[in-house]
């Protein structure tokens, strides 16, 4: 328990699952891992909202037997994070997502001088032709 916490402590969550990916634990377990910690707080939003939404209309489940709303909530919570992961594993399938549990890291890479020239391109030229429409005036 005290090196549980200890880890916790003085490690951050990147460094837990890339030591977890060192360890060789199956990839889409860390893949789950990284979506069950990224969507935590989206989906403790969520029940802030709800529950705000239902103690709005008077329902305040203190006893027992008023339980109903509580269940209510959990349920709908259930079924609208289905139906966000379902929208964010089609949204990540369209941009390329492998499905694999891969999950492909973008840091650290750097563009040589030809992804330099091809992203600076549409800028400059909107430059140009805002220069050239002032100068014509």
């Amino acid at each position: 328990m005290a090196a549980t916490a200890i880890l916790t402590a003085t490690t951050t969550i990147p460094q837990l699952l890339g030591a977890l990916n060192r360890l060789h634990l199956p990839a889409v377990l860390v893949s789950i891992a990284t979506f069950l910690i990224r969507y935590g707080d989206v989906l403790g939003a969520d029940l802030a909202r709800m529950r705000v939404a239902r103690l709005s209309r008077g329902d305040d489940p203190r006893w027992l037997w008023q339980i109903r709303g509580a269940a209510a909530t959990a349920g709908t919570l259930f079924i609208r994070a289905y139906e966000r992961g379902e929208r964010v594993y089609a949204a990540m399938l369209a941009r390329g997502y492998p499905g694999t549990g891969e999950v492909r890291a973008v840091a650290g890479r750097s563009g040589g001088a030809s992804a330099w020239l091809r992203a600076m391109t549409p800028p400059l030229l909107a430059a140009a032709l805002a220069g050239t429409a002032l100068a014509a005036r």
